[in-house]
């Protein structure tokens, strides 16, 4: 996964300002073909409303670049499938998180997603801190000022995993994990699957649901070459008795910070 920086987004925002001034078009002509109101135009334009993949994809329509800033967004951030995903993070109310092999993303700590991210061998190192800087960027939201309540439900073996490419970044991970869950204004939560477990339905793979402000739900899936934002009632609906289902494997808060203390020794000094 990768992951568009801060940075990266104010860039295509001048970006897009700067085409629109060089076009003659007023905020309120720019907003009627982009598919926005001039009010709307305005907050992202000044950075006090978040730049999302469905406004990237009206200037391009309002300034008939042939989908230009959605190219720019891919090449400096994020391929195009995360976009809509990164939307509805950042403006989730609730997320709930299942990973049975890795950490999610926005409860990795720097060394552990520099070393997941090296596993793409067709990165350059470059591009490898590019993904780092923009996935911590993204971790913000959970010490916003109103940050989403935060559900993950990991595997145990997610937490046990060792390699000489993971030597000592596995006990800071953890204890970064721990950490987050006894932070007071922070509002994450992690569950552990014990390996004794056996066989779930969670197994199949890793998946995430995110709820807006308005009440409304939707998924996310990753495969090998990229992923899916699933919005269909029928297939959220069919990933929320999935969340059922592992959350009911796992351990309560407090057995599951046991284990995660129990791990982090296991794994030795940070």
């Amino acid at each position: 996964m990768s992951d568009i920086p801060n940075p990266v987004a104010t860039f295509i925002v001048g970006e897009i300002r700067r085409a629109r001034g060089r076009s003659g078009m007023t905020q309120e002509a720019f907003g009627r073909s982009a598919g926005f109101s001039a009010s709307h135009v305005s907050a992202v334009e000044g950075g006090t409303r978040a730049l999302t993949s469905d406004f990237i994809r009206g200037a391009d329509r309002a300034l008939n670049n042939g989908g230009l800033f959605e190219r720019l967004a891919t090449k400096l951030g994020a391929p195009s499938w995360f976009l809509p995903w990164l939307d509805a993070e950042r403006s989730a109310t609730q997320l709930r998180y299942f990973e049975p092999n890795l950490i999610p993303g926005l409860l990795q700590v720097e060394h552990y997603a520099r070393a997941v991210l090296r596993t793409v061998d067709s990165l350059t190192d470059d591009e490898v801190e590019q993904r780092v800087k923009g996935r911590m960027d993204r971790q913000a939201i959970l010490t916003s000022e109103r940050p989403p309540q935060f559900v993950a439900v990991l595997d145990e073996a997610a937490l046990r995993r060792t390699g000489d490419d993971l030597g000592g970044i596995m006990a800071q991970q953890i204890a970064h994990l721990i950490a987050l869950t006894e932070l007071p204004h922070v509002h994450v939560h992690v569950h552990v699957i014990p390996l004794g477990s056996g066989l779930h339905v969670g197994l199949s793979g890793p998946f995430a649901l995110a709820r807006s402000a308005e009440g409304v739900w939707v998924g996310h899936l990753e495969n090998q070459l990229g992923g899916d934002v699933v919005d269909k009632d029928d297939d959220v609906a069919t990933l929320q008795a999935r969340w059922e289902s592992v959350r009911n494997e796992a351990l309560p808060r407090r057995q599951s910070i046991n284990l995660l203390k129990e791990v982090e020794s296991h794994h030795g000094p940070q």
